[in-house]
């Protein structure tokens, strides 16, 4: 039997409707703030679930992907010195690949603060805030492959998809800002391995999952693909969006309120309202020239005062990768650590003395690190993975170091400690699971609390690990 055609009749693509409809990626609100009466229920009075007073309102993660090396940057081992080119006992720790003699550290270290903490030559301006570090040179994680490794310090587990720690953290706490996403990741040059399943939200709703930007395109519009409109004028665009909401009520109500598509509802929305603050959040160049260069020049530098920018207008977690791939990953030459040391230094230095001089650090956790450390041992050659220059590292999970600042953490503090040559902790080993767990709490949050139902089962961050690491907290 014919039936008359409809308005919906030529709507066989949503994104080929949105497309005739001239909007840029702004426009596609549905839910138009112009409208309080159909405006979608804020995020952040989605019910917090801060179980109690917390120390940190934010978190900002410099995330150096690859695996830096613990006994080049925080944590000296003079033994490692004295024995090196001599064979070092490992006590059956397995290396991912081929590995030799001892290799000491081509780099200097130096006490730094009143504390004394002793930080290498590559770290001078980070350096500087050795009485707010707090160091942990005993994480350990389980397996020295970079795909699990990744995996499990952004979703504390590195094989099932589970959503990213940001994911959980903004589920838990909601935005302090709905005008812009409460999770983002800044990445210059590309993604990082494994791409958008650092910042997943998996089984939660998927308005928690991170918001990606390639922060090396210096041009806010292009960083932002059609954050504006500049074809349709703002009352054309509002009838754009009643229609819109209209359809997409519709939809959404004859396919039983389906998460996915709620989920894109509310992706649409928060476009909407970036367009009004975006444009200046990510615009450094609103800042003094001073403030500028104080950060220094190049991709990280940019995107550590992006964060700072965001920082004030109330986005809850960041994440800040050093690059796309792995560029920590140095298997070849250690050397090679003086040049990316030499990309973020000045710039996580700078970043430190801004949150503190705006009064920012003390309710914001920063966590430096990356998803495993280096052997001290050198790699040898094998065909395909190395150029056999011999003065390269090889992946160690056993024991490396992160350090954090701030947000309710003790300063000037050393917690835990690996063996003579700096292979595996040994004194007071916190694994990523106990990590995650220490930061839910300074956020306010018990993590065996924090859960979320999904296929009849009551998920948590930390799964049925985790412990608070308390000597660790101010």
């Amino acid at each position: 039997m014919h039936h008359p055609a409809t308005a919906f009749d030529f709507i066989h693509d949503r994104r080929d409707f949105l497309r005739r409809c001239g909007m840029g990626f702004g426009g596609l609100a549905l839910g138009s703030l112009l409208e309080n009466a159909h405006a979608a229920p804020s995020m952040s009075s989605m019910g917090s679930v801060a179980h109690f007073a917390p120390k940190a309102k934010r978190v900002v993660h410099l995330f150096m992907n690859g695996g830096p090396s613990q006994v080049d940057t925080f944590d000296p081992k003079p033994q490692l010195q004295a024995r090196h080119g001599q064979a070092i006992p490992l006590e059956g720790l397995k290396t991912e690949r081929p590995t030799g003699s001892a290799l000491r550290s081509p780099f200097s270290f130096k006490c730094y603060g009143e504390c004394g903490l002793e930080v290498s030559e590559l770290f001078q301006h980070t350096a500087q805030h050795a009485d707010d570090l707090c160091v942990i040179r005993s994480m350990t994680a389980d397996v020295p492959n970079h795909e699990p490794s990744l995996m499990l310090m952004n979703c504390g587990e590195g094989r099932l998809p589970r959503p990213s720690m940001g994911s959980w953290i903004t589920y838990g706490l909601g935005s302090a800002n709905e005008n812009l996403p409460a999770f983002v990741s800044l990445c210059p040059g590309g993604m990082p391995i494994k791409r958008s399943e650092n910042w997943r939200a998996a089984f939660l709703p998927g308005k928690f999952q991170g918001t990606y930007l390639d922060s090396s395109i210096l041009e806010v519009d292009r960083m932002i693909e059609n954050l504006s409109n500049t074809q349709v004028r703002d009352s054309r665009q509002a009838q754009q969006f009643e229609l819109l909401r209209k359809l997409n009520e519709n939809h959404l109500a004859s396919n039983q309120h389906d998460p996915q598509l709620e989920a894109r509802i509310r992706s649409f929305e928060l476009a909407y309202r970036m367009q009004t603050e975006a444009s200046d959040a990510f615009d450094v160049t609103k800042e003094p020239q001073t403030i500028r260069d104080l950060y220094g020049p190049g991709a990280f530098a940019r995107q550590c005062l992006m964060a700072r920018r965001l920082l004030e207008r109330g986005v809850r977690y960041i994440q800040l990768w050093h690059g796309n791939g792995q560029p920590w990953d140095s298997h070849d030459n250690i050397e090679d650590h003086r040049r990316l040391a030499g990309e973020c230094d000045q710039a996580i230095g700078a970043f430190l003395t801004d949150l503190k001089q705006r009064g920012l650090l003390d309710e914001t956790l920063v966590l430096w690190g990356g998803e495993f450390g280096r052997t001290p041992v050198v790699e040898l050659p094998k065909a395909g993975s190395n150029k056999g220059v011999m003065k390269g590292r090889d992946h160690n999970h056993y024991g490396f170091t992160v350090w954090m600042a701030g947000g309710g953490v003790k300063g000037g503090h050393i917690h835990g400690a690996t063996d003579d040559f700096g292979f595996a902790a040994v004194k007071d080993k916190v694994h990523v699971h106990d990590l995650h767990a220490t930061i839910l709490h300074l956020l306010g949050m018990d993590h065996e609390r924090l859960t979320y139902r999904y296929s009849g089962r009551d998920f948590r961050p930390t799964d049925v690990h985790g412990k608070i690491i308390h000597g660790i907290l101010a």
